[in-house]
């Protein structure tokens, strides 16, 4: 994550974050306000019993690779000595920028314990506490996180199917915490574990340093969030909702089908501006093995003003419950791409009436048959080459950042609480 500036009250106002102007302009000269002494929507009393004995009296570290690090975290497996059951140890500083950030952290503890009895939240086993740092003993997911799959080879990423099944228990996750008035508000591929890589297991939803509480009496507005993933009200700084961590599912879902990060330029800003311009594409390109219905369920979360008074006929940002009765996750089976069905149809309308010859030779056709295959594979492969060739300058300004896939390692992060992985 990097941090969202937030907009200035004078001077040059940044254009990205109002929806308007130049992707070059603005996001870089706004002064951040002084932070308050308490932020609104924290939690503030846990249940849990902070331990003060030597975390390592009781846990065994774990030689080798980090689960994952932050600027003020970092996570580590970890296995209980009196048990040999494996854990993720998340170490965090207490204070960050020469600031007490001890209460951010009791606000995670509380948001965990809160969804102790969701199968689909990570779970808290423990806390332990040093004069620097508060340690959060968490489940340990085996399979990491889901980024893994959605920026892998065709062959080896998810299955539409596999992505309908993940989604479900994302939604009935979200579902829990939005019913208990929580916001996630950091969403992403890299915030969603799996138990197991294979068989592929299911989904853990984790980091919780960015969420707050929604209280109905209150406005809430922030200036933080992943930039690929933040929703156009955070941008505009209005008022953020539970609808704003729908809009991270949607772009969570397309991601997870097409492997391609819708909003992504080539820096944050002409990302800001793609989002507040919502610049992106349904194309056969990004969606040529993807049902119409899941394209639909995407197009029911990338809805730019959620109103969530809105009584009209237009459509509003779908809620997850409702997204839990959406066509695509209630029936049985995937739906053939629709893209595919139009493109077969096509081609065997047009070699219908290529050769009206009738089949009465079958040895003399077979070469044809042949022939005919490796044409329509090197057609594919040329029309593929050639579409961005067939675009004006002025569609490719436009599509420039829109179908990209993912150009870096690990996510970008934010001098703020919830930065890190778990």
């Amino acid at each position: 994550m990097i941090p969202l500036e937030k907009p200035g009250s004078g001077g040059s106002s940044p254009a990205v974050a109002s929806g308007s102007g130049r992707a070059g302009r603005g996001l870089s000269t706004p002064r951040r306000p002084p932070p308050p002494t308490q932020a609104r929507g924290l939690l503030t009393e846990i249940r849990t019993a902070v331990r003060t004995e030597h975390f390592q009296d009781a846990y065994t570290l774990t030689p080798g690779r980090e689960l994952g690090r932050g600027k003020f975290a970092v996570v580590r497996k970890c296995i209980k000595k009196d048990s040999g059951k494996e854990f993720a140890a998340k170490f965090m500083r207490k204070r960050r920028k020469g600031q007490d950030c001890r209460m951010e952290i009791v606000h995670e503890i509380a948001v965990l314990e809160l969804a102790q009895d969701n199968p689909w939240v990570i779970n808290l086993h423990e806390v332990y506490e040093t004069p620097s740092e508060m340690i959060l003993v968490l489940e340990y997911a085996a399979g990491g996180e889901i980024f893994d799959q959605c920026v892998a080879d065709r062959d080896e990423a998810f299955t539409e199917k596999d992505v309908q099944r993940l989604m479900r228990q994302i939604l009935e996750g979200v579902c829990f915490l939005h019913a208990h008035d929580v916001v996630h508000l950091d969403l992403k591929p890299q915030n969603i574990l799996l138990t197991s890589e294979s068989p592929l297991g299911d989904i853990k939803i984790v980091d919780f340093g960015l969420s707050r509480i929604m209280k109905k009496s209150e406005e809430l507005r922030e200036i933080m969030g992943t930039p690929e993933y933040v929703a156009p009200e955070v941008l505009s700084y209005d008022p953020i909702s539970t609808a704003t961590d729908m809009w991270s599912i949607g772009v969570l879902a397309y991601v997870m089908l097409t492997g391609i990060s819708p909003f992504l330029g080539d820096d944050k800003q002409e990302t800001f501006l793609n989002i507040s311009q919502m610049n992106l594409s349904y194309s056969e390109e990004e969606f040529d093995v993807v049902s119409e219905s899941a394209v639909d369920f995407i197009k029911t979360l990338l809805v730019k003003k959620p109103d969530v008074n809105c009584v009209s006929l237009s459509r509003d940002r779908a809620t997850a419950e409702e997204c839990l009765k959406h066509p695509w996750l209630t029936q049985s089976g995937v739906q053939e791409p629709a893209f595919k069905v139009k493109g077969a149809l096509e081609e065997a309308h047009a070699l219908q009436e290529a050769d009206p010859v009738s089949e009465s030779n079958s040895d003399t056709q077979k070469p044809e048959t042949e022939e005919s295959i490796v044409t329509e594979e090197l057609i594919l492969v040329t029309s593929y080459t050639l579409g961005q060739c067939r675009q004006s300058e002025k569609e490719k300004m436009e599509q420039k950042a829109i179908s990209k896939r993912f150009k870096f390692e690990e996510p970008l992060l934010q001098d703020i609480p919830g930065d890190f992985i778990y």
